[in-house]
């Protein structure tokens, strides 16, 4: 059975099976050096960027932190910096346990407004250090002290949740590959260069090179988008290379894709999802950009990360409302001739002080958060603040953010009166999706209404199937089966997705021709959806776009190996198809990689109850409740073994 074969390979091979071989021109990059010599502008511009430097070797020159016998302590963790006899910065940090160790700092991210540093726990292994500079007060933080974690916890800066070469490395260098070991866990990572190079955008550089290197002697035509694998004429192109790495995505792919890849062939981008944004889309938690930009008016009517931000420098074009003014102003910019040319920089659109922080376009239409500790960033779906919805939604909006004294009924009052002709307080599409949080059973009709709105960003039409999927109606998947063939692969996604709950016989003809989608997020979407249906009577055809689709899914699971959420999804498959030991194992590699992931806890006792090992379940719950000893779900399994009742505790932890 395909099934039952693709079970077995992705989780008792456990990665065995060799990755796919990367296109040839993956192999052909240059290094930045090689282009520096032509493109003098841009590299000088490039050189000292926060690009340049978003990962590089400790020296003089790149470390911005005080090295000279400083410390820092949370609690009864302590950190010292110094330098050893050759000048090289290190780390003595005293664990919670007591246990001291030395690690030579291997490496160093980012240069501004805090400088972070990435430690070698054991050869190959990166973690990233929690303790860090900022350097702007010149003084040494913790990025999270609220939560001084035990080095036994998975989200201790030594755990699987900070490992420099699968969480985040791929965005900070140029042709990166993580290369995990699953057999020896430990990893042999390789990358072009450290810090996001020429190629890292453009494409690998061998074939320009050639071209460029010959060009005077054979006055050759420069080949398509002059040998690169990117082509920047392209609008779409250029917002998907940014978004590659500015974006809160699933990896489909090892380290990075070759440049020009498209984005739904090497990633599957964030929904709304609760804990990330807020409920109407604003930002919440880290979202890197891309999602919120999906969701602005500026996406839609074509503008690019480039109208507002110098490429090489990664910096803005202009300064203050200068960014804003290029477009919005009685002079209009003739490239978006539909812009209305009027004064937005003046106390005639702002109503407030000309120079006052409300007078910058970014207070009311770009709100910032701050993360890791002191960074500012701006929510990039350049929203009209709509304290109208407060009630509603429950999210917040820019005038109450500053005016924190004042109530939300007050922010709407006011702007009511400054613009009294508004257009722009009509239905939002937060009120559906918070409905949707809430009660997606009843919510269905906006829900459905909202997932087939051509108007509506993609982003938004594709939360609004996530929703549906939450409320498991066969009937919702029957009506939009439709958006199973949407344009956007977005909408494509999760419209196969939502046929999951779908009766196995109505889900197979609604989604066998997704298996062959142009694009990777859907094709794995339909194997996923797949599961379960019994295919073993599928037309041939249909077989080998299975086998291909499955194989996919297998090989982006296959890449994230080292990830607990990984392994735990491993073994749910495992379980699915009564695999009780293949399913035992991941769920057992899941709780040693996270000793605090409690599904999987939960699901070893079980599996060895399931199998008549009450002694061996016992010893796992034990050992469980030592790393979760307030566990409600945990707690309920042991008054069953003792024969205690459960009638106190919530029916949450009973549904366990």
């Amino acid at each position: 059975m395909v099934v039952r074969w693709f079970v077995w390979l992705i989780v008792v091979a456990l990665g065995v099976v060799g990755r796919a071989p990367l296109p040839a021109e993956a192999q052909d990059y240059v290094g930045s050096e090689s282009c520096i010599a032509c493109h003098t502008e841009a590299a000088k511009a490039w050189e000292g960027s926060h690009h340049a430097l978003a990962w590089s070797a400790p020296s003089a020159a790149t470390l911005r932190a005080d090295f000279d016998g400083t410390s820092f302590t949370l609690g009864e963790m302590q950190a010292r910096f110094s330098l050893d006899e050759d000048g090289k910065p290190k780390v003595s940090v005293t664990e919670r346990d007591g246990v001291t160790t030395d690690y030579a700092v291997h490496s160093v991210i980012g240069v501004e407004p805090l400088q972070q540093y990435i430690l070698e726990t054991e050869p190959g292994r990166l973690q990233s250090f929690d303790v860090v500079w900022d350097t702007e007060q010149g003084e040494w933080f913790h990025l999270y002290p609220a939560q001084n974690y035990a080095p036994e916890d998975g989200l201790h800066w030594t755990g699987p949740y900070k490992t420099w070469n699968s969480r985040c490395a791929a965005c900070h260098a140029t042709g990166f590959k993580a290369n995990y070991q699953p057999q020896s866990r430990s990893f042999a990572s390789t990358q072009v260069e450290m810090g996001v190079g020429c190629e890292a955008c453009h494409g690998p550089g061998a074939a320009h090179l050639s071209w460029a290197d010959t060009r005077e002697v054979t006055q050759a035509a420069p080949p398509e988008n002059y040998g690169f694998s990117v082509d920047m004429s392209d609008p779409e192109q250029r917002v998907e290379q940014c978004a590659s790495c500015h974006s809160r995505r699933e990896a489909f792919l090892d380290g990075n894709p070759v440049p020009g890849t498209a984005f739904h062939d090497a990633y599957n981008l964030s929904w709304l999802r609760e804990g990330a944004y807020e409920v109407d889309g604003q930002i919440l938690d880290e979202v890197f950009v891309y999602g919120s930009f999906l969701q602005s008016k500026m996406y839609a009517e074509g503008v690019t990360c480039q109208n507002c931000h110098l490429p090489h420098e990664a910096e803005l074009i202009a300064e203050g409302n200068g960014v804003c003014t290029q477009c919005h102003s009685p002079a209009g910019n003739p490239e978006f001739p539909t812009l209305p040319r009027e004064i937005f920089d003046g106390p005639e659109h702002t109503h407030h002080p000309v120079g006052s922080t409300g007078a910058e376009c970014k207070s009311c239409h770009m709100v910032e958060r701050t993360y890791m500790g002191n960074d500012l960033r701006a929510d990039h779906s350049f929203r009209i603040p709509r304290p109208d919805l407060a009630e509603a939604t429950g999210a917040p909006d820019a005038c109450t953010g500053c005016h924190e004294d004042e109530s939300a009924d007050w922010a709407a009052a006011t702007l009511a009166t400054w613009f009294p002709e508004s257009s722009k307080r009509g239905p939002h599409y937060g009120e559906v999706l918070a409905h949707g949080r809430r009660n997606p059973s009843r919510a269905a009709p906006e829900l459905r209404f909202l997932a087939q709105d051509r108007e509506a960003a993609a982003l938004v039409r594709a939360t609004a199937l996530y929703l549906l999927d939450r409320a498991k109606n066969p009937e919702d998947a029957a009506m939009l089966e439709a958006l199973t063939a949407d344009p956007d692969p977005l909408v494509r996604s999760a419209a196969v997705r939502l046929q999951r709950v779908a009766p196995a016989r109505e889900r197979v003809p609604r989604i066998l021709g997704a298996l062959s989608d142009p694009s990777r997020s859907v094709r794995i979407a339909a194997a996923q959806s797949m599961m379960g249906t019994g295919q073993a009577h599928l037309p041939i055809r249909y077989r080998e776009t299975l086998h291909r689709a499955l194989g996919e899914w297998q090989a982006s699971m296959n890449n994230r190996l080292d990830y607990p959420e990984t392994r735990l999804q491993l073994g749910g498959t495992a379980l699915a198809m009564r695999d009780l030991g293949a399913a035992a194992k991941e769920f057992a590699e899941a709780t040693r990689l996270d000793p605090q992931l409690a599904d999987a806890w939960v699901m070893r006792v079980r599996i060895a109850m399931a199998r008549g090992d009450t002694s061996a379940g016992r010893a796992l719950l034990d050992e469980a409740l030592d790393h979760l000893p307030n566990h409600l779900a945990l707690q309920a399994m042991r008054s069953q073994l003792t024969g205690q009742q459960m009638d106190l505790l919530p029916p949450a932890a009973k549904r366990e």
